[in-house]
């Protein structure tokens, strides 16, 4: 389908990657439609960030996608619904697992189930690299089994299933788009990144980090963005699952030094026990094929590889070490 004249839907649209995705689609032409969280001080969560003319350029639905009134109105007339709004802190999961399956499951379902209904032409779901656990082989295909290792990745398996179940039995025009460690700015503190960078910008000399061995295929979030636009486009990865990915795995630790040295800072790291996941629940090695993607997709990563990753890296220590946007995080708390 062609977006740029096209009617989209982006929930979770207030987000660390829905502001980015709204930016993309509406640099492309596409008639956007904003799904936000609804909030009593009407906020927007990072679409209040955006550029003014970005915010000129969109329609702004507060709502809740676990509610499927709300969801059935925001999708009334809509021809693409990209599908991001979910619940995604791990550690939050451990002690709240029930409001995952609120958000994440359920709130799924009702999106489908208007898809289903309004006759919508496209849906693309969001899943995660989570959903695999720590990696049975590399480059990680689409193929690889599926092993959740919080209550979080196993919502999001359920979802996924859910979302490609809608595709065999319906033929409900179902995408799953399966993003690894997305990065940039505006993400949260939750993260690994940003949690270094911001420890570092406050002054920071040694960071509090739980496990520093794992290793992650880090995604810079303008690459996500246009996967998103990428998977919406291609007829091909419908009733699929397409992974996105940088295609490089680096550890935690080697991170760190990454972060220190675009920062011009040597640091200490400091384990925090608080940070630390229970064993059996860590993933430790993620690492993405993105043959699918290029071949059915036409995507590939803008900053793939080593040198993508630090071009990424220094892109987003400069976002956080702005004093406006450095304020709004709590860089000394761990933030679940």
């Amino acid at each position: 389908m062609n977006l740029a004249n096209s009617k989209v839907l982006v929930t979770g649209a207030c987000g660390f990657i829905g502001s980015h995705v709204v930016e993309e689609l509406v640099a492309l032409g596409a008639d956007v439609r904003a799904f936000v969280l609804y909030d009593r001080d009407s906020s927007w969560g990072w679409l209040d960030e955006v550029s003014a003319e970005t915010k000129a350029a969109i329609e702004v639905v507060a709502g809740d996608v676990r509610d499927p009134g709300s969801v059935r109105r925001a999708m009334q007339g809509v021809d693409c619904v990209l599908h991001l709004a979910a619940l995604i802190a791990i550690p939050y999961s451990y002690s709240s697992p029930e409001s995952y399956v609120d958000t994440n499951v359920r709130g799924t379902l009702n999106v489908l189930e208007a898809a289903r209904d309004l006759g919508v032409q496209r849906v693309v779901h969001t899943s995660t690299s989570e959903v695999y656990g720590t990696a049975q082989f590399v480059p990680i295909t689409e193929e690889h089994p599926l092993n959740a290792q919080s209550p979080y990745a196993a919502t999001k398996i359920a979802a996924d299933q859910l979302a490609l179940s809608y595709h065999a039995s319906f033929e409900t025009p179902v995408a799953v788009i399966r993003p690894f460690n997305t990065y940039g700015p505006r993400q949260s503190a939750r993260a690994v990144i940003p949690t270094v960078i911001g420890q570092v910008a406050a002054g920071a000399t040694s960071v509090k980090l739980g496990s520093t061995t794992p290793t992650r295929d880090f995604s810079f979030v303008t690459d996500t963005a246009r996967g998103f636009l990428a998977v919406a486009t291609s007829e091909r990865a419908l009733g699929q699952v397409t992974n996105l990915g940088s295609g490089f795995e680096v550890s935690i630790g080697d991170t760190v030094r990454i972060i220190g040295r675009q920062m011009g800072q040597e640091l200490e790291i400091v384990t925090d026990e608080a940070r630390v996941r229970p064993k059996a629940s860590e993933v430790e090695r993620l690492w993405a094929a993105n043959d699918r993607a290029r071949e059915r997709c036409d995507w590939t990563p803008a900053y793939g590889g080593l040198d993508g990753f630090e071009r990424g890296i220094a892109e987003t220590a400069a976002w956080f070490s702005t004093p406006e946007n450095l304020r709004r995080y709590k860089h000394d708390i761990y933030n679940v």
